[in-house]
C-alpha cells in the first residue's frame, strides 16, 4: 500500500476531530474556576435557596405516568416517517403495516387501562 495525499488527509482530519473533541475538555480543566462551599453543596443549585426540604419524595404514580408518556411519545414518533413516505407507497402493504402498529399501540392502552394504571391513586395518610 502506497501512502498518498488521501491517507494524509484522512489522518489530519482524524487528528483535527480528536482535537476538537478533546480541546474543550482540556481547556475546561485548565481554566475553569474552582470554587467550593456555599451553594455548591446544595442538591439543586439554581441561584435561589430552596424553601423546606430539598429531598422530597414523589409517589410512584408520577413516575408511571412519565414512563407511559415517554413510551407512547416514542411510538407516535414512528408515525412521522410513515406520514411523510405514505404517499409514495403502492398497494395495501403500508396501510396494513400501519394498522398492525396502531393495533398493538391500542392493545397496550387497553392493557394499561385494565391494570388500573390510569386511575389516580389518592395519597393515604397514616
Amino acid at each position: 500500500m502506497v501512502f498518498d495525499i488521501l491517507h494524509l488527509a484522512i489522518i489530519l482530519f482524524l487528528v483535527a476531530g480528536a482535537g476538537f473533541a478533546l480541546g474543550p475538555l482540556v481547556m475546561g480543566l485548565l481554566i475553569a474556576p474552582r470554587a467550593g462551599g456555599g451553594d455548591m453543596g446544595m442538591p439543586y443549585e439554581c441561584g435561589m435557596r430552596p424553601l423546606g426540604a430539598a429531598w422530597t419524595s414523589f409517589g410512584i404514580s408520577y413516575y408511571m405516568y412519565a414512563l407511559i408518556f415517554i413510551a407512547f411519545d416514542v411510538d407516535v414518533l414512528y408515525l412521522f416517517p410513515v406520514a411523510v413516505q405514505y404517499h409514495l407507497t403502492d398497494g395495501w402493504g403500508a396501510f396494513i403495516k400501519l394498522c398492525v402498529f396502531l393495533f398493538f399501540l391500542a392493545l397496550a392502552l387497553i392493557y394499561f387501562r385494565a391494570k388500573g394504571v390510569f386511575t389516580w391513586q389518592r395519597k393515604i395518610i397514616p
